[in-house]
């Protein structure tokens, strides 16, 4: 018969216990994520409407949702401000909102979506994870590790609101951050290997030419890429920010972004070494009007045969 002594015994569970690792539950108040928009909604008209809406977005912030439930739910948040005047307020919090951290029951990375949003107002925006996450892993089937358009995200955890890493656990992005994009940028490389600040460039979408670090970008199809002539419309020159304009409409205004927000153009300027232009789209006729740089609008202009 073996013998097995007291002490023996004793040290089993703990021999088998050691390389486990303890893992942490890390939630947040879900409510909290929307209820500054439900707020600007209500205030913008929207009335019955928000609730819904606020509702389906903040519960695609649990553990249980798919990786684009929260992009979809921030599309239908824009949707929704742009039939009440293209509410800025709520567009702005719409971008924060995609942002913001999901549950992480497990203290994994939560995957990225792979699919570009509707709204041009989300080109480029994507989640920040939880400071508490481990770094090394993600959880689900591993489809989902990287942003769509881009190879890296450094530092890890960060998002385009918050460029300098991730979101403290259990913390609310809006309570950081005032704007969808943080123009400090955080080196985050695109799928071309060009390092942008936290920013894609390329026509990830097949239609549009996006960059975070811009404050938006809008596509027109108006004027095809093959075209002879440079696509910046000559008009852009004599708009102000009190020019007249229709719901929906963008164009460069002083060197900066602007979007048509109550009759009158909202202009944001536009991040550090980059400027206003409405560009040919890389694989389809039209132009893309967003933030970028001189040498990639003499690149895109060129690669149509035109002279910029």
């Amino acid at each position: 018969m073996v013998q097995v002594s007291l002490a023996a015994l004793l040290l089993i569970p703990l021999a088998s216990a050691a390389p486990l690792r303890m893992q942490k539950r890390i939630a947040q108040v879900i409510a909290d994520s929307t209820a500054k928009w439900e707020a600007a909604c209500i205030a913008a008209g929207g009335a019955a409407q928000c609730n819904p809406i606020s509702q389906t977005a903040f519960t695609s912030l649990l553990a249980a949702g798919g990786n684009c439930d929260q992009q979809n739910a921030a599309d239908s948040m824009i949707d929704l401000a742009k039939t009440l005047g293209g509410d800025a307020e709520m567009i702005r919090l719409s971008q924060l909102f995609v942002q913001q951290p999901r549950n992480a029951p497990d203290s994994l990375q939560v995957p990225y979506c792979q699919t570009a949003p509707k709204n041009a107002e989300l080109n480029g925006l994507f989640h920040c994870q939880f400071e508490g996450s481990d770094f090394t892993k993600f959880s689900g089937d591993q489809t989902g590790n990287l942003p769509l358009g881009l190879t890296e995200v450094n530092p890890a955890g960060s998002c385009p609101a918050k460029t300098d890493g991730p979101v403290p656990d259990g913390v609310q992005l809006n309570t950081l951050a005032s704007s969808g994009t943080d123009n400090t940028g955080s080196g985050a490389a695109a799928g071309d290997g060009t390092t942008t600040g936290n920013s894609t460039v390329g026509d990830t979408t097949g239609s549009t030419v996006t960059d975070s670090a811009s404050p938006a970008t809008s596509t027109s199809t108006s004027t095809s890429s093959s075209s002879s002539s440079p696509p910046p419309p000559l008009k852009f020159s004599t708009l102000t920010a009190d020019s007249a304009c229709t719901a929906g409409e963008s164009a460069c205004v002083n060197g900066g972004f602007a979007q048509c927000v109550g009759g009158k153009f909202t202009v944001t300027q536009c991040a550090g070494g980059t400027q206003c232009f409405a560009l040919p789209l890389v694989n389809s006729a039209g132009t893309s009007i967003t933030c970028s740089t001189e040498a990639d609008k003499d690149a895109r202009i060129a690669a149509t045969g035109a002279s910029a």
